[in-house]
């Protein structure tokens, strides 16, 4: 059984792409060898900047020869059948076999494929892969039609036994196949022939080009924690980084410096983030955890061992800290000066969502959801609301800015520096916690507290205005805000009704996002009066008009359409006023609206029915409940039976009374339990049959 080897080599694949470009070829070529029946033992893919390769081990020599029958039309159908069938068949008529199949004579294609040499159905595959690879960018090059990631300069595939190997015959466009590779671009220029897949990893080693990313990454981090230990420092660690190090070098070689004593004075985060994202830098940290050192890997040893390199790398972090300092002094200055509500002032004009209002919009909704929730999980209200009031504050500073990751953390540094409590400044840090399913949830009051508004807000907000997750879309990551409030009010025991929590919020957002509007007229779609005009609006909706339309004979009351889809709530400019209405389905229905009264200038409470969009939401955050639970390792019908209980809208108590009953099935009493169940519920039935009581 041959091996088959495949080196696409090219100019500098971008290290995002090598990963997922490593699975796409193994499976695209192994998923087309099997298709026409070419098996094989083991298949390893591997990718360095400047090419992508592909093992397969123990592959066949030839495809198997096959035989198919095919059963047609029958012997007396009519002539546009049969030549149908020997379409499809690729046989002639003489070639078709005459069966009796009950009454009547039927025809049969008998199909005798031959197998085929492995290096014909290698061939073909292996150019169809090339030509639909699927790069998330690729690109054209010269006159030809080929495209790739970056312009491919050989394509090595060759199948190899123990008598040898040989070079399939592959062409695409401008590039003919070969067994010839090249070694690293500066340290050992030129090709070189390989035979097998051994002799080629071995061969590229010689030639400073390590193949497989995972020992590049073992490499760089070994070598950087042996130069780091010596310095008395240690790697931080980032394994997002290490990776795509790995993806920049095929020969890595990794040089440690010294960062300036003048920018000793920076946050942690503000060193290691600059220094991660401008220059691919691994940060060194000092057992007293401030950063002192970096380690940067290049891609090729020199005759100085790396001083001119490092040098250089030195001169433009010096740089880039620079920037990073002024930053960090510009916005202390300015937290000192007008406080962090003052920084915060900015956000009135930050656009959150165009229908959901401004950042400081939300602030406001935020601190009064806070100071709600903030009793019954042990916080101050007070407390709660002035951390709510400041926690968005960092997005209006030059840090943040420019390093848009570090929104939080470095609110925390400048609450600090402005003299707020420590509790405070932790909410500013990790209200925005938990990210994903393994982040740290909070535990501070003050913190959960405005970590819940956070969430809740932004709920309820892209819910009001019909902007719900759908399939796999969700670009205002409902999905994970939803689990976010799951896990905050589970890991902290917050016992509280989401219909309340969630139903006075939602009320809250809504007036927000109708308050730039003025006055309001208010109505609300209900069955049994004015139908006759409710069908009329719907008529003029649909036909999509966009001049003013009467609804009622006052010339004061004419409007134009704001938006012309119907949602669940929706508005209407109608001169100086606002005909606002909600719906109960995603369409117009022969309702009525009824009228609710005028909303003056002081915008008052509305008192609209929400409860469809509410229970909808609720539901949602159920679906997301369920997810958690079975991650848990709790039975789906377990968890159905706990939500089918009155009181599930108070999610810790779903999950304690989900803990219990797995917990007791688990049990030989629980098991009992339900085998007695079963057994009278089926003499019940049974007897119901029976006299139809």
């Amino acid at each position: 059984m041959p091996d088959l080897l495949i080196e696409l080599f090219s100019e500098e694949i971008p290290a995002r792409m090598q990963a997922r470009a490593r699975d796409d070829l193994r499976r695209l070529v192994t998923d087309g060898l099997v298709e026409v029946g070419l098996t094989y033992a083991s298949a390893g893919a591997f990718s360095t900047p400047r090419r992508l390769a592909l093992s397969v081990e123990g592959l066949l020599a030839a495809s198997p020869a096959t035989r198919e029958e095919r059963k047609g039309p029958r012997a007396d159908a009519p002539d546009a059948a049969i030549e149908g069938f020997l379409r499809a068949t690729g046989l002639a008529r003489e070639q078709l076999v005459l069966r009796d199949a009950g009454k009547a004579q039927v025809f049969f294609a008998v199909i005798e494929r031959p197998g085929r040499p492995a290096a014909l159905i290698v061939a073909e595959v292996v150019e169809r892969v090339i030509r639909t690879f699927p790069w998330p960018k690729s690109m054209r090059w010269g006159t030809g039609s080929l495209r790739w990631v970056r312009p491919l300069r050989r394509i090595l595939c060759s199948l190899s036994d123990e008598g040898g190997a040989t070079v399939v015959p592959l062409t695409v466009d401008h590039l003919t196949a070969g067994d010839q590779t090249e070694g690293h671009r500066f340290m050992a220029p030129g090709a070189f022939s390989v035979r097998s897949f051994e002799d080629y990893a071995a061969k590229l080693k010689r030639a400073f080009v390590l193949l497989d990313s995972a020992e590049r990454e073992a490499a760089i981090w070994q070598e950087a924690t042996n130069q780091a230990f010596a310095q008395g420092l240690e790697v931080v660690p980032d394994a997002g980084l290490l990776a795509e190090v790995a993806g920049l070098v095929e020969w890595p070689v990794v040089l440690t410096g010294r960062i300036g004593a003048d920018f000793l004075g920076l946050p942690a985060e503000v060193l290691q983030t600059s220094m991660r994202e401008h220059q691919k830098f691994f940060s060194l940290r000092a057992p007293s955890g401030r950063i002192e050192g970096f380690a940067t890997v290049a891609n090729r040893e020199t005759a100085d061992h790396g001083a001119t390199i490092l040098a250089g790398n030195q001169k433009v972090l010096t740089a880039r800290l620079s920037d990073a300092r002024f930053f960090w002094e510009n916005d202390l200055r300015r937290v000192k000066s007008e406080g962090l509500e003052g920084m915060a002032s900015g956000l009135a004009s930050v656009t959150f969502h165009n229908k959901l209002g401004s950042q400081a919009d939300r602030v406001a909704r935020i601190e009064a959801l806070a100071r709600e929730i903030a009793p019954m999980v042990g916080a101050a209200p007070d407390l709660a609301a002035e951390a709510a009031r400041v926690a968005k504050a960092d997005l209006q500073s030059a840090m943040v800015g420019e390093f848009p990751e570090l929104q939080g953390v470095m609110g925390r540094y400048y609450a600090l520096a402005a003299g707020l409590p420590q509790t405070v400044a932790d909410a500013c840090r990790d209200h925005y916690s938990p990210l994903g399913p393994s982040d740290a949830v909070p535990s501070d009051p003050v913190t959960v507290a405005v970590a819940l508004a956070d969430k809740i807000d932004t709920l309820c907000g892209f819910w009001a205005i019909d902007e719900k997750p759908t399939g796999s879309k969700d670009p205002f990551a409902l999905r994970r805000a939803a689990l976010g409030v799951i896990r905050l009010v589970v890991a902290n025991n917050v016992s509280a009704s989401q219909i309340q929590l969630f139903g006075a919020h939602f009320q809250r957002v809504v007036e927000h996002a109708m308050r730039e509007f003025g006055r309001v007229l208010f109505f609300r779609l209900s069955d049994g009066q004015r139908a006759g005009e409710v069908m009329e609006l719907r008529e003029y909706v649909e036909a999509g008009q966009t001049q003013p339309w009467i609804l009622e004979k006052d010339p004061s009351r004419w409007f134009t359409p704001i938006h012309c889809q119907p949602y669940h709530f929706g508005a209407w400019r109608m001169g100086g006023y606002e005909l606002a209405f909600t719906v109960d389905e995603l369409s117009f229905a022969p309702h009525d609206l009824t009228f609710l009264g005028m909303i003056e200038d002081q915008f008052e409470v509305l008192t609209g029915d929400f409860s469809n969009l509410l229970s909808s939401l609720l539901t949602f955050l159920h679906d997301r409940l369920k997810v958690f639970l079975r991650d848990q390792g709790i039975r789906h019908d377990i968890i159905d039976a706990c939500l089918a209980m009155p009181g599930n809208d108070d999610l810790t108590l779903l999950v304690k009374r989900a803990e219990a009953l797995s917990a007791t099935l688990k049990t030989e009493d629980g098991a009992n339990l339900i085998q007695g169940f079963k057994r009278a519920n089926n003499i019940l039935m049974a007897e119901e049959k029976k006299d139809g009581v």
